[in-house]
């Protein structure tokens, strides 16, 4: 019989071990779900891993369970999944790594396995930059790549509607007033649409300067912006350097990162008081302009130049070589840039030869140039859950702009995905110029896509089409290749950099687990987090009957918003629901809400809101909210709150429910409901304090 446990046994026994401790930061742009969120799967996650974790909350109540010192001497590593800018100057000398919010909520277990394995920070500056340089140098490595990606998409997305406009105006203007001329498609002096077809070219001038702005911008905030946009337009313009065409969307990413980077380092440097409040609005962005605008037009100007006239020269050798090959190497060079130096060399070689009385190579270049639009709008059709709504709407804008001849149609998606967008345009471009080259396609006029053969400008019709159409499919079909295999490699590397020995699935390293088959951690984390202070209301007071709706038939993510806005109006909360409506939307844009495992929480902050409200829709076959892991979202939460009541207790409530929403009983429970009073009364097993179900607001 064995020994029974006596407290001199126990006094006896060795002391266990401490458990790791682990701290955590989240923060999302608007502080209301995904703030949250985030939090709960890495408390869940270091739960499942036997580790002690401590999760302090930049939400939009403020800062929440703010760690002592006591937390962070003892810490043995720090995570922090934030959008928004962190100080991290009390975490000098502890692990760190830092990735976005998404990621604590799809990747928590492998963000704690990197803390872990990263080296000891030597110095963490406070503020500068977004604060999220690693404390290691592979994770500082992986966090600038991090920087870089998050700068370029910021300059995307203010491009994208410079790029829509001005495209969508010159097409619009070419196909009701153009007259096919020699000299290509024109629009006589005093036309009306003359004018709309300058507006269209001022957008596009624009588009460049503001990508290059806006990446300037995120890297080093409003000093960079100036100089960012003045770089820019240096690289655009080939008078400043002697180049007959400028560096392009290419020249104007360059600029971006230079400026940015060169604007955050003067930022840094240590100045007198006094001198101080200038820095931002005068000494860095002068300083700033003169160094990277001297530097693009001394240094880098000349190479431009030279490649400019070299690969014209090259192209002149070709002529009397294999027309395919010709064929093949205008086209690729065509989709390359898409207006920059290499396409315009392929269009003026083309266009030279018109009146040399060889309209051929001008064929080739007809063929390739409408392929990056028309081929990434197919793209985006085929594929849409590879890219952002603003991309997709983009995708729309670009087909139409093909049509037209209009390459630059194709920058936005380009620019967000290079590595995968510019050699499907090339593949397509060159498969279009060498079957147009194969079958003899002839072009009149210095102009390309589908409208020139409209105005009987080309050969071959029939051949041109063919070479086109094949073209743009080619580029949609590599393009979406390329783009899944990007996303199963980044499936792949955090499935293998999951901890192989932490009782946690693949599927929590790689991304979100499901109702169905994941985990149920609801015993474990039944009460609310301690930092979370206690609220006087619950999420039943913001809901009731009125806004709940079940297995609607909608598939159209704006469609519903705008469904639920009209179910909150009921309730007499919302007082402008096109105000509400309009807040939702563009919460979308900045990032989507859908955050996986089927969840979507769209929120509003509007003047349009007289108090707290939410609606809920569970859908039946699922809408496309864009979300991280590609799943529709069937349970959607949708919030609408005052635009002055940030940091008011509704907000401490609504933290609560994105906390729920992350436990699989309660998405289950959700998912099995037959009627609203069914989901009010999981809501009220989740958050608690009400003891019967309201019956209204």
């Amino acid at each position: 019989m064995p020994e029974p446990v006596t407290p001199a046994l126990l006094a006896d026994a060795p002391p266990a071990p401490p458990r790791l401790l682990i701290l955590g930061i989240t923060a999302c742009p608007t502080g209301i779900a995904h703030t949250y969120m985030a939090a709960e799967k890495l408390e869940s996650a270091a739960a499942e891993l036997g580790y002690e974790m401590k999760v302090e909350t930049h939400g939009s109540v403020g800062v929440e369970g703010t760690f002592s010192q006591d937390d962070i001497d003892r810490a043995d590593a720090v995570v922090i999944a934030a959008d928004t800018k962190i100080d991290r100057s009390r975490f000098t000398g502890k692990r760190i790594v830092s990735a976005r919010v998404a990621d604590g909520i799809h990747h928590p277990a492998a963000l704690i396995r990197d803390a872990l394995a990263a080296e000891p920070s030597a110095a963490v500056p406070s503020a500068a930059g977004d604060g999220r340089d690693s404390g290691t140098a592979s994770a500082g490595r992986a966090d600038f790549g991090g920087t870089l990606y998050r700068a370029l998409m910021n300059g995307v997305s203010y491009m994208i509607p410079f790029v829509v406009v001005g495209g969508l105006l010159i097409a619009i203007s070419l196909s009701l007033g153009g007259e096919a001329t020699p000299k290509g498609l024109v629009i006589p002096e005093g036309s009306f649409w003359l004018t709309i077809n300058q507006i269209g070219v001022l957008g596009f001038t624009l588009m460049v300067p503001i990508l290059s702005g806006f990446i300037a911008y995120a890297i080093a905030d409003r000093p960079g912006l100036a100089p960012g946009m003045i770089c820019g337009w240096i690289a655009t313009t080939g008078a400043f350097y002697n180049s007959e065409s400028g560096a392009g969307f290419i020249g104007g990413i360059i600029t971006g990162f230079l400026v940015g980077f060169v604007a955050l380092g003067i930022k840094k440097i240590p100045v007198h008081r006094f001198i101080r409040p200038i820095m931002p609005i005068l000494v860095i962005p002068v300083l700033t302009t003169v160094i990277v605008g001297g530097a693009f037009v001394l240094a880098l100007g000349q190479p431009i130049s030279w490649v400019f006239s070299s690969m014209t020269t090259f192209l002149t050798g070709l002529q009397g070589g294999s027309v395919i090959v010709l064929g093949l190497i205008l086209g690729a060079m065509v989709a390359f840039d898409m207006g920059g130096p290499i396409n315009k060399t392929a269009f003026l070689f083309g266009g030279a030869l018109i009146a040399a009385g060889n309209p051929a190579p001008m064929g080739m270049v007809a063929a390739a140039i409408a392929v990056p639009p028309l081929g990434m709008g197919l793209a985006t059709l085929i594929r849409g859950r590879y890219f952002s709504k603003p991309e997709r709407e983009a995708g729309i804008a670009a087909l139409f702009m093909g049509f037209f001849g209009i390459t630059e149609g194709a920058i936005p998606l380009a620019a967000a995905k290079p590595l995968q967008v510019i050699p499907a345009n090339m593949i397509g471009g060159a498969v279009a110029g060498g079957i147009a080259a194969l079958f003899g396609v002839t072009d009149s006029v210095p102009h390309g896509g589908p409208i020139v053969a409209v105005f009987g400008a080309v050969s071959g019709v029939p051949m041109y089409f063919a070479a086109l159409l094949t073209g743009a499919v080619v580029t949609a079909l590599v393009s979406v290749l390329l783009l899944g295999i990007s996303a199963r490699t980044a499936a792949r590397h955090a499935s293998a950099t999951a901890p192989a020995s932490a009782a946690v699935s693949v599927a929590d390293a790689s991304g979100p687990v499901s109702p169905a088959t994941g985990p149920d951690r609801s015993a474990e984390l039944e009460s609310v987090s301690a930092t979370m202070p206690p609220a006087k209301k619950t999420v039943l007071d913001y809901i009731d009957e009125r806004t709940i709706v079940l297995d609607v038939d909608e598939t159209d993510r704006d469609t519903l918003i705008r469904s639920l806005a009209g179910l909150m109006s009921t309730t007499g909360r919302v007082t402008d629901e096109a105000l509400v409506i309009q807040a939702a939307f563009a919460r979308e844009e900045h990032g989507t809400t859908g955050i996986g495992d089927g969840i979507a929480i769209p929120h509003a902050k509007s003047d349009g809101v007289t108090a707290p409200v939410l609606a809920f829709a569970r859908s039946r076959n699922g809408i496309d909210w864009n979300s991280t892991d590609g799943s529709p979202a069937t349970l959607v939460f949708m919030i609408a709150v005052p635009e002055a009541a940030a940091g008011t207790e509704h907000l401490t409530v609504l933290a609560q429910l994105s906390r729920a929403l992350m436990k699989p009983a309660f998405r289950a429970a959700l998912q099995a409901a037959a009627t609203p009073t069914d989901v009010l009364e999981a809501l009220a097993g989740q958050v608690g304090a009400k003891k019967t179900v309201p019956a209204g607001i």
